[in-house]
């Protein structure tokens, strides 16, 4: 069996945001950069997220005039790597062909060989937006002009699997809506099908894959928009609210924003997890009461898409997706000392005093196919 690397246990040891993880961080010295950044990413990449806040800080705090103003966020439809057109299950087309490795040698030609190559003319955001399979540049991160949009959550209390009731509209609940119920079974967890890069592909699959498999558990619960008579534009951040409860002390929610095909596959876009104990910071945890409602708020990673006239928009809320995200054994012990599991039954709130929303970033003029223009 090969050796475990010392420092593993050092971060078992260290689960909050302590002084360990902060003398690592560049979160407290982005007014150390003093440096141009080229940062590329991709919507499938296990960096996304912090390729973003790294543009969006060095650019507000970088330590110099030109750290701020010649930073440059650009993001394609990838994994880490490679950078192609087709990822996971998906073509995004000719548009898609990776411009990263050109993108650095004019960065590199123009930053440290002084060649005039017009890179400090180009817009300082650039993003593929999937669905149109077109690249848009934009001024600032978010980009300007975004509407960020509530999108309630409703069923009649069976919003399990894709075949339940569960919808998501901008309509506020009103009245009182039953709770969505399952079980959570750490031996038995939602099983990974795409997402972020968080494994090698012969453990788990990353980039966009058709969820409908993963929809049929009931334990994944599924709210649906109206198949849509125009397409909607996201992109940009997300956020999901949640109100649920749970019969353990310490537990896992999740959230995954979906594509729905008219033939019914269900594309992965982003997803998100919070840990029950880290509800209110990451510095410090807290067990929860079983039966007691919670508020959470679970970020789910940006993404840029194009809900195309006849598909619907789709979240699924579980509590694991594994083993893209660790899972929770729902017994509140220390991380790594045992190997200790438990059940969870859980419920998801969506009545008028705990109104469970994502909040989406819409376009407000989509970018269309170029075979629509």
């Amino acid at each position: 069996m090969p050796a475990v690397a010392g420092y593993f246990y050092d971060w078992l040891a260290h689960d909050t945001w302590d002084d360990y993880w902060k003398q690592w961080s560049i979160r407290t010295r982005y007014g150390r950069v003093q440096v141009p950044a080229l940062n590329l990413d991709g919507w499938y990449d296990v960096f996304l997220d912090g390729a973003i806040e790294n543009f969006v800080r060095m650019r507000k705090e970088g330590g110099s005039d030109v750290a701020k103003a010649a930073q440059r966020l650009v993001i394609g439809p990838y994994i880490h790597l490679p950078w192609q057109r087709k990822v996971g299950e998906v073509d995004f087309g000719p548009e898609a062909v990776d411009p990263f490795d050109a993108m650095q040698v004019e960065w590199f030609d123009y930053w440290l060989k002084g060649k005039d190559n017009g890179v400090t003319s180009a817009p300082p955001v650039r993003v593929f937006v999937m669905g149109a399979n077109r690249w848009r540049d934009a001024a600032d991160w978010p980009i300007p002009g975004t509407r960020f949009t509530t999108y309630y959550l409703h069923s009649l209390g069976e919003a399990n699997s894709r075949f339940g009731n569960g919808d998501l509209d901008t309509t506020a609940p009103v009245g009182e809506e039953p709770p969505d119920r399952y079980r959570y079974d750490p031996a038995d967890p939602v099983p990974s099908r795409g997402g972020h890069s968080c494994c090698t592909a012969d453990v788990a699959p990353v980039g966009p894959f058709d969820q409908a498999e993963i929809e049929q558990r009931a334990d994944v619960l599924v709210y649906s928009t109206p198949v849509l008579e125009t397409p909607v534009e996201v992109t940009g951040p997300i956020s999901l609210t949640l109100y649920a409860a749970s019969s353990a002390v310490d537990t896992d929610w999740t959230g995954k924003l979906v594509d729905v095909y008219p033939d019914g596959r269900a594309i992965n876009l982003n997803n998100g997890i919070i840990r029950a104990r880290y509800r209110e910071s990451l510095e410090h945890t807290s067990p929860i009461t079983p039966g007691q409602i919670y508020k959470y708020v679970i970020n789910i990673w940006p993404t840029s898409n194009v809900f195309l006239a006849g598909h619907r928009i789709r979240l699924e809320i579980s509590s694991s997706n594994f083993p893209h995200y660790d899972r929770n054994p729902n017994t509140g012990h220390p991380f790594g000392v045992d190997a200790v599991m438990q059940p969870a039954d859980q419920a998801v709130y969506h009545d008028a005093a705990h109104a469970s929303f994502v909040t989406l970033p819409i376009i407000p003029e989509p970018m269309r196919p170029l075979a629509q223009q």
